[in-house]
């Protein structure tokens, strides 16, 4: 467990998927077994976090506002930045982990997979509002967009900007996070079709061990 002692940092684990895979739900319940474990964690959001990022994500998915792909992807970088800075590197490096919900991934599936934005500038851009930040882990949890709108739906949830893109949109997402997770070993991908209580402990097994990991060794 990394808790600040030996110069020891925290682990950075985040959160991504196509819309209503349910990051949110299994967030929330990783964060709880890690508190009822004891162990320091700080839970985020993407857009989100800090109030400035608070503030850029209403603009974000505010529906039927016109935001211009390259205005978006500077927005979410904004946030991210932010993020980073006043939230996330000051937990990592105090010892306390950090679990997000979507980071650097999302970018460029959304902004690179759905939008079709060149992808070596956005990954230069995404550097320079992370400073190099890099999660330990990447949790994918992977489902059709269908299902996942449709889960939405029979919530009853309101939809936001990003919920109302075309279908063509979303799958386009989806084949980027599986491309980008394809051969990178920092990816944890979970079929999110599994019963909830199974995802839950795959991924509270993985994260665990990983935690204890970085504890042990110290900066990754």
């Amino acid at each position: 467990m990394a808790d600040g002692r030996h110069g020891s940092r925290g682990g950075f684990v985040t959160f991504e998927g196509v819309e209503g895979a349910g990051k949110s739900t299994r967030c929330n319940r990783l964060v709880r077994r890690l508190e009822s474990e004891g162990i320091p964690v700080l839970h985020t959001r993407e857009p989100g976090g800090p109030p400035v990022s608070e503030r850029i994500r209403k603009i974000l998915l505010e529906p039927g506002l016109q935001v211009p792909p390259r205005a978006e992807l500077l927005l979410y970088l904004a946030s991210r930045a932010a993020n980073v800075d006043l939230m996330i590197r000051p937990a990592l490096e105090k010892g306390v982990n950090v679990v997000s919900e979507r980071f650097s991934d999302a970018t460029l599936a959304y902004q690179v997979g759905g939008r079709g934005l060149p992808v070596e500038p956005v990954r230069r851009a995404d550097a320079l509002a992370t400073g190099g930040l890099v999660p330990d882990m990447v949790i994918l949890l992977d489902l059709p967009p269908g299902a996942g709108l449709s889960r939405m739906q029979r919530q009853g949830r309101e939809l936001d900007r990003i919920e109302m893109e075309k279908p063509e949109f979303h799958e386009k997402v989806r084949n980027m996070y599986l491309e980008l997770s394809a051969g990178d070993p920092r990816y944890l991908v979970v079929d999110a079709t599994l019963e909830p209580s199974l995802q839950d402990e795959i991924i509270e097994r993985e994260v665990l061990k990983l935690f204890q990991s970085v504890g042990r060794d110290g900066v990754r």
